[in-house]
Formats: C-alpha cells, structure tokens, sequence
C-alpha cells in the first residue's frame, strides 16, 4: 500500500501569483520565465484566472518598463 503525499504541486498560476505578490511586483519578462507562456498568455492569466482567486491586479510603468503587483482581495 502507497500513501500519497497531500501537498499540492506548484502549478504556474502559482508561480504568477506568487511574482506578483512581491513588494516590488514582476515584469512581463519575469513571469513569461517563470512559466514559459507567452507574453498574451500570462496577460490572459492575470485578467481572467488570477482574479478569479480574488487578486486585485495593478500595473506602473517605471521607466520603460511595465511592473504588474498584486493584493489579496479583502
């Protein structure tokens, strides 16, 4: 008889939100290497099922460089 571990596998939204989460967010570029999706993708991710889980997703542009964040909705 096997047991099965009960810890869940990392999925990539996983990773997204977890980049996300971050004091100072993540780029587009993090999380397209951070999932191998591409960019349409993990933008596709973000507006559908990441607030689905009740994020609240923001962006600022800093330089030429976009950074999305994220909060846990209340």
């Amino acid at each position: 008889m096997t047991t099965k571990s009960k810890t869940k596998t990392p999925t990539k939204l996983d990773a997204l939100e977890k980049l996300l989460l971050r004091a100072n967010g993540a780029a587009i570029t993090d999380m397209t290497k951070a999932t191998g999706w591409q960019q349409h993708s993990v933008r596709g991710a973000m507006a559908g099922a990441l607030k689905k889980r009740g994020l609240i997703i923001t962006s600022q542009k800093i330089g030429d460089v976009r950074r999305y964040s994220a909060e846990k909705a209340a």
